[in-house]
């Protein structure tokens, strides 16, 4: 048994799938189950049940799963400790987010951070979707990850950090562009730009919709928020998003952003495997972060407190 045999295993818990494991890896399939396997024969039972659409752990799998996940989260940080040490420079700070993040949420705060730990590296490391960062975080050396906060994941702190209003980004030549507020009823009959999918926001948002009573007609997916508001500037279709900071002002000037408060904000926020593991610079950060949404929100960019 080995660390490695370890990681993978986690990631294949958490994935569900030996191909995107391996995908995530840039390995071979096969090479992902040798892993699985070598922890089977040592352990002398089976740790996961594969099905037609992917995998799942049995009840000893479940069991390996939350300790290594545990122990590996407590290995890592021991781990950087060392190579700082060693090194004796500031360390580095890796954070994996999706694509948009680093621009609406960070900008201002690493230039913070860079200021007050010049000898600290930030390494960002882009992924797809909120579940994704989940997985890295089990799966690689990483500290932070910025999520839409979503439902209790095992092995996985989550603390909300700013709450985000949905809007409708649409045309200013648009008839909805001149109303100061969207009703849910305004949002039935007119052409959806629709968030990316598997993504927590889309899943908070069409259960807005269900509850609502609103069917959606879309021909339209997009792969992150911005290329929605761009497609909705394009006078392409509506777009229901998330109140982004730096969305509002001089830079879409064809563009509206009118609230619809009927639907519940949606959150979003840290995950970590352990807060009281974080080395002293990535809570530095984190707390850097949480600090510039305070300073950088208005009444429709409610940050947590």
């Amino acid at each position: 048994m080995t660390l490695d045999d370890l990681r993978v295993f986690v990631a294949v818990c958490r994935a569900g799938s030996l191909s995107a494991v391996a995908r995530e890896l840039s390995c071979t399939q096969s090479a992902v189950s040798q892993h699985v396997k070598r922890l089977e024969r040592e352990i002398g039972t089976g740790l996961v049940e594969r099905h037609p659409r992917g995998v799942v752990p049995t009840q000893a799998g479940r069991l390996l799963q939350a300790a290594a996940a545990d122990g590996i989260a407590g290995l890592d940080l021991a781990l950087r400790r060392l190579a700082d040490l060693v090194s004796g420079d500031g360390g580095s700070v890796r954070i994996t987010t999706g694509a948009t993040t680093v621009r609406h949420f960070m900008s201002a705060a690493v230039v913070d951070f860079r200021r007050r730990h010049p000898q600290v590296n930030l390494e960002f490391q882009t992924e797809t979707s909120s579940r994704s960062c989940f997985d890295a975080l089990a799966v690689h050396d990483l500290d932070l990850a910025w999520i839409t906060i979503g439902p209790p994941v095992r092995g996985i702190e989550q603390r909300p950090v700013i709450d985000l209003p949905w809007v409708l980004a649409v045309h200013a030549d648009d008839p909805l562009a001149t109303r100061s507020r969207i009703e849910s009823e305004d949002l039935a009959g007119i052409r959806h730009i629709r968030l990316p999918e598997n993504s927590t926001s889309r899943a908070r948002l069409d259960a807005a919709f269900a509850e609502s009573g609103i069917h959606v007609t879309s021909d339209t997916s997009v792969a992150d928020w911005d290329t929605a508001i761009l497609l909705a500037e394009l006078g392409l279709g509506h777009a229901v998003v998330p109140a982004l900071p730096g969305w509002r002002g001089p830079g879409h000037p064809s563009l509206r952003f009118v609230p619809i408060p009927a639907f519940p904000a949606l959150s979003a926020g840290w995950a970590v495997r352990k807060w009281d593991a974080l080395t002293p610079f990535a809570r530095a950060f984190a707390d850097t972060v949480t600090e510039n949404c305070a300073r950088g929100t208005d009444p429709l960019f409610p940050a947590r407190r």
